[in-house]
């Protein structure tokens, strides 16, 4: 069985297959993938980070499985400067909108970033306003709804600027095997059971 993950750049698609010519894909890594082996769940094509790549049916299912609840963090640039008050509705769990349906999320663990976290830089940057601040946030999920977390954030007033995936099944961004972790680079793993 073989498992990867990939630091996934800002507008590749989570998959292999191109639905456009200008669609740039999982395809167009400079990495060789063996046969069968696919993206546990998604990040969109405008969210970047970590995404788990595997052949192993089991492992696909048990991560993906909702009764499993499997934490995903998130760090969040949002735009303006929320208070750790302004979070309390995430911690709760929030009232979304995903295709015209209201759903509640579960509860999240978020809190502020004191410092902006040291990240790879994004291609293309994000626009930044001098007139507006932007704020950094952590936080870990165990859902994974379409556009979740840019759905939470909107639901609160501060809208989503970037989106980086630092968290899944274990592993995290910055830390053991994903401490040199560039944007584009895949890394072989084992997910402890």
């Amino acid at each position: 069985m073989s498992t990867y993950l990939v630091y996934k750049p800002f507008n590749m698609l989570s998959q292999f297959t191109r639905e456009a010519p200008h669609h740039i894909t999982l395809a167009d890594l400079a990495f060789t993938f063996p046969k069968n082996v696919y993206p546990v769940g998604r990040l969109d094509a405008d969210s970047e980070g970590l995404l788990l790549l595997t052949d192993d049916k089991q492992l696909n299912a048990k991560l993906l499985h909702p009764k499993n609840k499997q934490p995903k963090t998130y760090w969040v640039q949002v735009e303006g400067a929320p208070e750790d008050s302004d979070l309390v509705p995430l911690r709760k769990g929030i009232s979304i909108k995903i295709k015209k349906k209201i759903h509640q999320t579960a509860p999240a663990k978020v809190h502020l970033l004191k410092e902006i976290p040291s990240l790879p830089d994004r291609n293309p940057p994000i626009r930044i306003r001098k007139s507006i601040p932007d704020t950094w946030v952590s936080i870990t999920i165990t859902e994974g709804k379409n556009r979740q977390v840019r759905r939470m954030f909107a639901a609160i007033g501060f809208p989503v600027l970037r989106l980086v995936r630092v968290g899944i099944a274990g592993f995290h961004y910055g830390e053991g095997i994903l401490a040199e972790m560039k944007v584009g680079d895949v890394v072989a793993v084992k997910v402890r059971e």
